[in-house]
């Protein structure tokens, strides 16, 4: 072993910091598939419908006439509050598929040299 730690001379040294550079540019691209993907969640039967893409930006929220009923206004909020936890569960879901390759790197602390 040299006094790099096992690194080797140069010629490793600039080979990691290629695969360093690539991994961060695959990392981006996987960002901004994220932010592109969205998610759907119903609830009530298919009342409410939330659209949210996997960067957590709410889209759409769509709730079918008859689930409104001004003498329960509780069991629309109760599909509504539903149907976004069901979504924010899709999107955590879809993060770790798409990140999932990075997480070790990233809770490393890595991530902040790539």
């Amino acid at each position: 072993m040299n006094k790099f730690g096992g690194f080797g001379g140069g010629g490793n040294m600039q080979q990691l910091m290629r695969q360093a550079q690539k991994m961060q540019q695959d990392m981006q691209k996987a960002q901004e598939e994220l932010a592109e993907t969205e998610v759907v969640a119903t609830s009530g039967g298919g009342m409410v419908e939330i659209v949210m893409t996997c960067n957590r930006e709410l889209v759409s929220v769509k709730i079918k006439p008859e689930a409104v009923d001004p003498e329960d206004v509780e069991m629309l909020e109760d599909m509504l509050v539903a149907a976004f936890n069901e979504a924010s569960k899709l999107v955590e879901e879809e993060q770790k598929r798409v990140m999932g390759p990075y997480a070790n790197i990233m809770s490393s602390g890595l991530g902040g040299l790539i």
